[in-house]
């Protein structure tokens, strides 16, 4: 497949409410849990054996240092080790590396071995209320596998804020870029309706809001939102929405659709707050009605990219 088939790919299943995901496991015990993660942020898996380690003095405990792949310097984490277990040498040996692209940020993660690829729709992945007790949660979701194994979701925003994370948001960025920005009273006196299912994202967007003194209100998939308006007495109070594209129940696309297509929300502007960062996204979610998107690693931009959106939004709802 090539990189467009791939990123093609990737949109028209999120565009279906389907996400495909490469299942793993971190250490070859049978009772080892599986392990998921959305396929296409995954390069390729290579043996741990075949490449030389270089550590790196003073750095995080879960950075094992860097492999040079293809002329590139990719940093390796420690996911087992993240998740409270020490291999020994000779299954560290053994193991494999999983080499993946977040937002640009390449890194491997160490794993024991890629069992399968499997296809689900976002309602078939589930997210119980004991995954977010907490700020420390590893896990944001879960599915089944077809013998019925229970296949866990991870954080891994929150590995990539933990190890590397001068790689994340810089939330104090955000203040300063509204320095010179008037913001509309809507907006001041409104509540952001924000659909996010990590607890790393939610924190980054909770701080953006609560130092620029903004009300929002955090949802923790599009399904909860989608249904919060649909209850809402005044929907054209909202300000403006935020969503992520990857969530249990109901994917960022399944909820630009559903909001855009009804009068009574398709005026409020949509901003999506994403991984999946590639030029198909952004165009599908354009062409699905989205006001704005924004890398989740420049989130700090958002209230001004929201203002902005309010501001083009207020424009075309004036009389001609």
């Amino acid at each position: 497949m090539s990189l467009l088939e791939h990123v093609d790919a990737a949109t028209n299943l999120a565009k279906n409410n389907e996400v495909q995901l490469l299942v793993f496991k971190i250490d070859i015990a049978e009772e080892s849990p599986y392990y998921a993660i959305n396929v296409f942020k995954t390069r390729e898996v290579v043996e741990a054996k075949r490449h030389h380690l270089t550590q790196i003095p003073g750095a995080h405990p879960l950075l094992e240092g860097t492999i040079v792949l293809r002329e590139l310097q990719i940093p390796i984490l420690n996911l087992p080790k993240w998740l409270g277990i020490e291999l020994e040498d000779s299954k560290k040996k053994a193991s494999n590396l999983l080499i993946c692209d977040f937002n640009g940020i390449i890194i491997g993660i160490r794993i024991m071995f890629a069992y399968r690829v499997i296809k689900k729709n976002w309602n078939e992945m589930h997210s119980p209320d004991s995954y977010r007790l907490g700020e420390d949660g590893l896990i944001i979701n879960d599915t089944r596998l077809d013998d019925g194994s229970l296949c866990l979701i991870l954080d891994y925003e929150k590995l990539l804020a933990d190890v590397i994370p001068q790689a994340m948001v810089n939330v104090e960025n955000a203040t300063k870029a509204l320095r010179n920005i008037t913001i509309p009273d809507k907006l001041k006196n409104g509540v952001v309706l924000i659909a996010e299912d990590s607890k790393t994202a939610q924190r980054h967007l909770r701080q953006i809001f609560e130092h620029a003194h903004i009300g929002y209100q955090m949802f923790n998939n599009g399904k909860d939102l989608v249904e919060f308006i649909t209850r809402h007495p005044n929907p054209s109070s909202i300000p403006a929405i935020i969503t992520d594209i990857e969530m249990p129940e109901m994917s960022g696309f399944t909820v630009i659709q559903h909001l855009k297509s009804k009068p009574e929300t398709k005026a409020i502007p949509i901003i999506v707050n994403s991984s999946m960062t590639g030029e198909n996204n952004k165009r599908e979610a354009a062409s699905l009605g989205a006001d704005g998107f924004i890398d989740k690693t420049k989130s700090e931009n958002i209230l001004a990219l929201i203002i902005e959106k309010m501001g083009e939004v207020s424009t075309k709802l004036l009389p001609r």
